[in-house]
């Protein structure tokens, strides 16, 4: 295993400042009522912030400690101690080897960013609200350990591991940070560290940064003209990992009066990032906007570098990391003023920096929860202008009133087109997808808007937005197709191209959408209703095989070889629709994949976005791919009629759905290519946390399905119950109110209680 310097910011080497001490309930202890529904999904109510946390924190260590402790684990840097510094680390977005991850988060945390995150005011740094959610919590989980004893976990995955043990709130606000860095700092560890593991080929500096994470949720907000009531809707569909610590939690959090919100929360975070309340709902998706910048330092030495014709030293820090036999690895850690020095790209006159907007960004959990109390689309927006901490999502929300709302307001780096053309050099390794700058002179530095809460970035006036009546829409598409009777266009590029292809997850949801608003779907009069927008969401519709279908066939016909032509036939029969049953969806997407990129008859024309590219060209390399689709099939004497719930499963249950590229609206990605079995390795990625809602005068009502069930221990009645219902197409029927709860016949209800030392 290769060694390189970790690197971290000089702004993070600051001297600490002192912890803020925990805040205490009034009664000087915590109190929630734990409501479990169908499915075991905790309702919880509390009179406080701090009850309330502690309600959520014990529910969610029931069902899912074992992850967590991990995590936490993690987030401390010490993975390498109790599982060895070559094993792969547990995050699931962007996992590397343990040295490489624990000397990471290690730097992390003696930077002392989150201290000084935690002694500023709101909203730099977090509110008394979230403050006593998060002690809450963290006393919350850290009660159910000591009631349980780690001896006597009820999952076999870490009961009495070594690893497990209490949790601190210090724990929590690393967690809430990591979230904000998951797709700039966090997830190039080994390009910031150089440290490689033992499967990768090379030098980590002859290695390019870990490619982004693959994008794949749907959203859509419908207004007032678009539904049949004339209220607002939402459709939910993040397709965020299957395991680990990125995983949503289904809850209620609930403080009379104050506070009342459903949805989706990620693992370890005290808040709903996805969900509704009485009068609002929202939604995200991620968005492709730039996360961080890297900067080319001119070097003047092996240790100081020049801005403006002056030279100034790289930071140190020493960062230690235990291993399994107790011994010590050592490492230095340099910086410059812009943050990290890559460990690629060096040469003799220079190096590479990482500026990461999201470095010291804490703003997102208060923003959610401020989010979770507004009545109206207008309070939604107040409160992402007030935090401006959404890490790296588009916002779709709607309300009772029918206004439909898209914007952008993740966290940019303020580089402007002018600036990115004049600051541009060179990239130090291919893949790298972020500006690079002149780092030589101060005047590349970001730009500062007058209405952007920290310096640096963008601020609301800059941001995309989008407000309708009829509906907005997004599927990891960048902003400017969010409603096509409306282009966006005129915004910096550092939040996307605009005129560019689609894609066919995109379009395809455009279209379902067009065709529900017509009638055209066979759904029944035209607009949406919370029923047909069930059903349009499992329609299943394959695009691309919708837009090449007629070529391929026709081509088909002038094929000689009979195993091609009976693969043809096999296609013809087929309805394009990635259902469990689906014969001839493996056998496309198995073709589709072997074109590498598709052979188009017509090319994407900007002017015509929503009905090109399409058509397949009649191609010597289309032939081939087919030839060599129908051989594997043949040769491995798999069915050329395999069906996704025979080739695709989580827990040994079939799951539908294809892949990103196909144009599914429904997405799922496997852990490797389909095996000489006929199957594909696990699903680990997809639909994750699903939410249609529709917000009537009469209050919310709401269908929902959690496609990886509520607990992570494979012992618990509900680690595949949800699962089992969402690979026949069902749904979950929300219990929101206090009555509706009230009916469910399986009602479980608990009080728990606690002091608050329990968290510190």
């Amino acid at each position: 295993m290769k060694l390189r310097p970790l690197v971290i910011a000089l702004a993070l080497l600051a001297p600490a400042v002192a912890a803020v001490p925990a805040a205490e309930a009034a009664d000087g202890g915590y109190s929630a009522t734990i409501r479990r529904t169908e499915y075991g999904i905790p309702h919880i109510t509390a009179e406080d912030y701090g009850g309330l946390g502690f309600g959520y924190g014990y529910a969610f260590a029931q069902d899912n400690l074992c992850t967590l402790a991990s995590w936490v684990v993690t987030l401390r840097g010490e993975r390498s101690r109790y599982f060895g510094p070559e094993a792969e680390s547990d995050d699931p977005v962007s996992p590397v080897a343990n040295l490489a991850s624990d000397v990471y988060y290690k730097s992390v945390a003696d930077s002392g960013v989150v201290r000084r995150l935690l002694a500023r005011p709101a909203p730099v740094g977090p509110g008394d609200e979230l403050r006593r959610l998060v002690d809450g919590y963290v006393a919350g989980y850290n009660r159910y350990l000591a009631d349980t004893g780690v001896a006597n976990l009820p999952d076999p995955t870490c009961r009495g591991k070594a690893w497990v043990g209490p949790i601190t709130a210090a724990d929590m606000w690393h967690n809430l940070l990591d979230l904000s860095r998951m797709v700039s700092s966090s997830r190039l560890k080994e390009a910031v560290t150089g440290i490689a593991g033992p499967e990768d080929a090379g030098p980590p500096e002859d290695r390019p940064p870990q490619p982004k994470p693959a994008a794949g949720s749907n959203a859509w907000a419908l207004g007032r003209q678009a539904t049949r009531g004339g209220g607002g809707m939402v459709l939910a569909d993040p397709h965020f990992p299957w395991q680990g610590i990125r995983r949503f939690y289904q809850v209620q959090l609930t403080i009379p009066g104050v506070l009342d919100v459903s949805g989706g929360s990620l693992y370890g975070t005290p808040v709903v990032q996805i969900g509704h309340n009485a009068r609002v709902a929202w939604t995200h998706t991620v968005s492709h906007a730039q996360r961080f910048t890297v900067y080319r330092l001119a070097l003047a030495d092996g240790h100081s570098y020049t801005v403006d014709g002056r030279a100034e030293p790289m930071g140190e820090q020493e960062v230690e990391v235990t291993l399994p036999d107790g011994t010590v690895s050592a490492h230095t850690l340099l910086t410059s003023r812009y943050g990290p020095v890559l460990a690629v790209g060096h040469t003799d006159e220079a190096a590479y920096a990482l500026a990461d907007a999201n470095a010291a960004n804490l703003r997102a959990a208060d923003e959610w929860l401020a989010m979770a109390r507004a009545g109206s689309v207008d309070e939604l927006r107040a409160a992402q202008r007030t935090y401006q901490g959404m890490p790296f999502v588009h916002t779709l929300a709607t309300d009772a009133g029918g206004t439909a709302y898209f914007a952008d307001t993740s966290v940019v780096p303020h580089v402007g087109d002018a600036e990115a053309k004049r600051c541009a050099k060179p990239s130090p390794v291919p893949g790298l997808d972020a500006y690079v700058l002149d780092g030589a002179t101060s005047a590349c530095l970001w730009g500062r808007d007058g209405d952007a809460v920290v310096p640096g970035i963008f601020g609301p006036g800059s941001q995309p937005k989008l407000v309708r009546a009829d509906y907005v829409a997004n599927s990891n598409n960048t902003y400017w197709m969010t409603n096509p009777g409306k282009p966006l266009a005129g915004y910096p590029k550092a939040y996307g191209e605009t005129g560019t292809d689609l894609e066919p997850r995109p379009r395809v949801g455009l279209d379902m959408i067009a065709q529900r608003l017509s009638g055209a779907d066979g759904l029944g009069a035209p607009g949406f209703t919370l029923e047909t927008l069930q059903a349009t969401v499992h329609g299943k519709r394959n695009l691309t095989f919708e837009l090449m279908r007629d070529d391929l066939l026709k081509m088909c016909r002038t094929d000689s070889r009979a195993d091609v032509r009976e693969a043809c036939r096999t296609l013809g029969k087929w309805d394009g629709r990635a259902t469990l049953d689906g014969e001839g969806a493996v056998l496309w997407r198995e073709f589709f994949t072997r074109l590498g990129r598709p052979v188009w008859r017509v090319p994407f024309d900007p002017a015509r976005p929503l009905t090109t590219p399409r058509g397949l060209k009649n191609d010597p390399a289309v032939r081939q791919a087919l030839a060599d689709a129908v051989l594997f099939f043949r040769s491995n004497r798999i069915p050329l009629t395999l069906t996704p719930g025979q080739a695709q499963s989580y827990s040994s249950i079939p799951i539908p759905g294809c892949t990103e590229g196909e144009g599914c609206f429904e997405r799922v990605r496997m852990r490797g290519p389909l095996g000489a079995d006929g199957r594909y390795p696990e699903v680990d990625t997809g639909s994750s946390f699903m939410m249609a809602v529709e917000l009537t005068p009469g209050g919310p009502r709401a269908r929902t399905v959690l496609t990886y069930s509520l607990s992570a221990n494979p012992a618990s009645p509900h680690h595949t119950d949800q699962t089992a219902l969402f690979s026949r197409g069902g749904w979950v029927t929300e219990r929101f109110t206090a009555a509706e709860i009230a009916a469910d016949p399986r009602l479980r209800t608990v009080t728990v209680r606690g002091g608050v030392d329990a968290g510190k």
